[in-house]
């Protein structure tokens, strides 16, 4: 379903989907007509094609059996796979666009929440604003300084690294946040070289919606909406003067779906 959402979005960049599971061609067919997937669903019942791409589930037993871990392969015009994206459960798998924003960054939804902040611009992206249970999402930091004005990077020796930080959450495991990579300053009066970034640059990291049994019965039919809260702490730092550390509260609003439980007639599901 989410990669229906995401359609168009892929196809802007030329690309094509299609979806392989171990399902029979009849229920892939009630599948696409509930939900209304305009792209190819392809039965795989005896899971040969998934067996070969290496992504058998092998934990996976009794009517589930035959399930590939949950992905993505990117694959090019030639037939290269030039990406691919997997989970180890069956519970958990990446939203289509975060997948979409791993391939094109620029395409990245939803970095439109300015925040206020001393010495920079600040604006907070999602992949996503809603999701269900078990998925995983992109959260992102958009950072853009003003001409010959530098922060300084993760592993800088003597000043105030740049580093996101989150707050525990009970709904959302938070990935560690993926720095770009730094470029190397001069400063003359000291005589020493330090890791910076300046002009335009993004903080990303990958978040992972609980899939724990109480937590989904929580949800209910409604599901519900959460916060996840956290902070930038940064040095801004121009040719004469370097700024004190400063730290702005960054914070971005999810919507928890419900899990889609409805199954296929009786008479066509896995025995």
């Amino acid at each position: 379903m989410q990669l229906q959402g995401a359609k168009q979005r892929f196809e802007a960049q030329g690309i094509k989907l299609a979806a392989i599971s171990y399902d029979s061609p009849a229920i892939l067919k009630d599948f696409a007509d509930r939900h209304k997937i305009e792209y190819a669903l392809l039965a795989d019942p005896q899971s040969k094609i998934i067996a070969s791409y290496g992504v058998l589930n092998p934990e996976a037993t009794g009517m589930m059996k035959g399930m590939a871990f949950p992905g993505y392969y990117y694959i090019d015009p030639n037939g290269i796979i030039r990406e691919q994206y997997f989970e180890a459960k069956y519970t958990d798998r990446f939203t289509a666009n975060n997948v979409l924003a791993k391939l094109f960054p620029a395409l990245a939804e939803g970095v439109s929440q300015k925040v206020d902040a001393p010495h920079l611009r600040l604006e907070l992206g999602q992949s996503d604003r809603a999701a269900a249970p078990g998925s995983r999402f992109n959260l992102a930091v958009q950072v853009e300084l003003p001409q010959d004005v530098h922060v300084y990077a993760p592993g800088v020796k003597g000043y105030k690294a740049i580093q996101l930080e989150f707050e525990p959450s009970p709904e959302v495991q938070l990935m560690p946040p993926t720095y770009p990579v730094s470029k190397t300053l001069y400063l003359e009066a000291i005589k020493e070289e330090v890791p910076v970034f300046d002009g335009q640059f993004r903080i990303t990291s990958d978040a992972k919606i609980s899939a724990n049994a109480d937590f989904i019965k929580s949800l209910g039919t409604g599901g519900k909406s959460i916060s996840i809260s956290g902070q930038l702490n940064y040095q801004a730092c121009d040719k004469t003067i370097c700024h004190p550390p400063t730290s702005v509260p960054v914070s971005w609003q999810l919507e928890i779906l419900p899990l889609d439980r409805q199954r296929s007639p009786e008479e066509i599901q896995h025995k």
